[in-house]
């Protein structure tokens, strides 16, 4: 089965994981992930940018790892990712997980929030975490809910 096309737009405000982060891999990851055609940029900061972010719109005054900005789900996945390098960097870590493991689970998780998978009830969550294992595993990785 063919995967949907994707428009990806790379950019590297923190550029300390620049070489864990090839774009054909963040393409392949989010591809994998992708349910329609896509127009996503995806943007790895620092956390200073990801905290004013997350203040700004989400009313969070800290860092985190994913942020999605989705603008439309179909015919075309329209969306900003802004994944934080600190952030995934030290939850990588705490997870014993692989950085560029971890990456690719937020772009993942993000690919799926652009296209209105969420997690905030607790059968949503459900949803979403079992998609997100299951692209993981179709990827190579390890489940990220299941500790092995």
């Amino acid at each position: 089965m063919s995967q949907p096309e994707l428009s990806l737009s790379l950019q590297f405000a923190d550029p300390r994981h620049r070489a864990l982060l090839a774009r054909h891999k963040v393409a392949r990851w989010m591809r994998a992930a992708l349910e329609l055609p896509g127009e996503i940029t995806v943007r790895i900061v620092g956390a200073e940018e990801g905290q004013r972010l997350n203040l700004e719109f989400r009313g969070k005054d800290y860092a985190t790892n994913v942020l999605t900005f989705d603008y439309r789900h179909e015919p075309v996945v329209t969306a900003d990712l802004v994944i934080c390098a600190e952030v995934v960097e030290r939850e990588a870590l705490e997870a014993g997980s692989d950085i560029a493991a971890y990456y690719a689970h937020m772009l993942v998780h993000g690919t799926l929030h652009a296209q209105g998978y969420d997690h905030e009830e607790d059968d949503e969550a459900a949803c979403m975490e079992g998609r997100e294992s299951e692209i993981m595993l179709g990827l190579g990785f390890a489940d990220p809910y299941r500790a092995d």
